[in-house]
């Protein structure tokens, strides 16, 4: 979703960026390769990947509304909304 001064709004959070990465709504490795999409910020995207397994996001949460009504979101969403943060460095790291 595009705005006049070139910034952008994140589908997830709401937020004007700069920059928004394309997710997958049901994740490619889980047979959504040209499934739905939505344009979000890259905290946001991020933080859906270290939250969720594809899995997860394949079956529960593959739906813009879903992932906005996602319990283990409700703090992160609510901190993000107010920030001007475009980046955030969240290391991906094995999950046990």
């Amino acid at each position: 979703m595009a705005k006049n001064n070139g910034e952008q709004v994140c589908e997830l959070c709401g937020r004007e960026v700069q920059h928004l990465s394309r997710h997958h709504l049901v994740p490619r490795e889980e047979g959504g390769r040209y499934g739905a999409t939505a344009d979000l910020c890259q905290p946001c995207h991020s933080t859906l990947h270290l939250t969720f397994s594809n899995r997860e996001l394949a079956q529960l949460y593959n739906s813009i509304p879903a992932l906005q009504e996602a319990e283990p979101l409700q703090k992160y969403l609510k901190w993000v909304r107010n920030k001007r943060v475009e980046k955030i460095s969240n290391r991906r790291g094995k999950r046990r």
